[in-house]
């Protein structure tokens, strides 16, 4: 869709874009300036704008942005206006989290099947979903159009399980599990390290207790 290479700094920003251009709507605000949105997001407005210019703009000079056209853009951009499958691989306590959350939907993503090895979770219905188990996802797979898979397994499952999904035609992969895969250059991986955002808020909170800043 664009001609060039858009930087992974600009692409982490733009859910946030997204993200409070939404909660501007549902305060009915119809524009906003670069500035107004710099101080909201504690991003400076030479950085928005040289953002948005990535993509077109969208902002015209003495007006500043329409918030419900900027956050439809921004949302086109980030895919949002289709509708993407997913299957969870795992239905332990955070596998049954991501299920049960309804946002996910508002945003295009619609949990199609959840999976587990465990026998004694099979049957279980999380909102209106089946827990089956891993024996049956090639089946699955065959009668089921499935974009994204969530891992939400232990460490030393994901690598093989993640291995399984791509050969079954999965080229996105949600990655929970503590530990970094090793697939082909054509699967998108996210990896969410929740030990590792931990560990960088202990980081912050360590640095200010050192610099005597309050807490």
């Amino acid at each position: 869709m664009y001609d060039k290479t858009i930087s992974s700094a600009v692409i982490k920003r733009l859910p946030r874009y997204y993200r409070y251009l939404g909660e501007l709507l549902e305060n009915d605000v119809v524009r906003i300036s670069s500035k107004e949105l710099s101080e909201k997001m504690n991003v400076t407005a030479s950085q928005i704008r040289q953002d948005l210019n990535n993509f077109g703009g969208f902002g015209q000079q003495g007006y500043g942005y329409n918030v419900e056209y900027l956050y439809t853009e921004i949302g086109k951009i980030l895919g949002l206006d289709k509708k993407y499958n997913v299957i969870i691989i795992g239905a332990g306590n955070l596998g049954q989290a991501l299920a049960n959350y309804t946002d996910f939907e508002r945003r295009g993503f619609y949990i199609c099947g959840i999976f587990d090895v465990n026998p004694r979770l099979i049957g279980i219905s999380i909102r209106g979903i089946e827990i089956r188990l891993i024996d049956e996802l090639e089946e699955f797979m065959k009668t089921n159009t499935v974009n994204i898979a969530a891992l939400t397994i232990p460490k030393a499952k994901a690598p093989q399980v993640a291995a399984d999904l791509v050969s079954l035609g999965i080229h996105a992969i949600w990655n929970f599990a503590p530990t970094d895969l090793n697939l082909p250059k054509d699967v998108m991986v996210e990896n969410v390290h929740l030990a590792e955002s931990l560990m960088r808020l202990s980081y912050n909170l360590k640095a200010a207790e050192e610099s005597g800043e309050s807490i």
